[in-house]
């Protein structure tokens, strides 16, 4: 069984910056790619960043310049730092593992909220 643990999120001022991590356990198979996607209430769940092995990594436009995603293969984890934080980035941030059969996986989410 494949475990996905996010932590990070919390309650920051706009503008202010936060780091999200997502360690992946238990009896996962080869990653191929490592992602971010995010829900704020009432919207659908939405592509944040994804770094996928052999690749560069890419951003939704919203964020681009902003959040920056990056992976330590040793350890399973992605992390998110995200900078610049404004009110839209609030919501609800989900861990996103593929695995190269390709089986995906995905977190409980972490709660982001950014008051202005």
């Amino acid at each position: 069984q494949v475990q996905l643990v996010e932590s990070g999120g919390g309650l920051v001022q706009a503008g202010g910056s936060l780091r999200l991590s997502c360690a992946a356990s238990g009896s996962i198979f080869r990653i191929n790619s490592m992602a971010w996607y995010r829900q704020a209430p009432g919207k659908e769940r939405e592509f944040v960043a994804r770094i996928t092995t052999g690749t560069f990594p890419n951003y939704a436009d919203s964020v681009k310049g902003r959040f920056t995603v990056s992976r330590d293969n040793a350890r399973n984890t992605v992390y998110l730092q995200m900078n610049s934080l404004k009110p839209d980035d609030t919501g609800v941030y989900y861990c996103n593992v593929i695995d190269v059969r390709p089986t995906t996986y995905w977190g409980q989410g972490t709660q982001v909220t950014v008051s202005s």
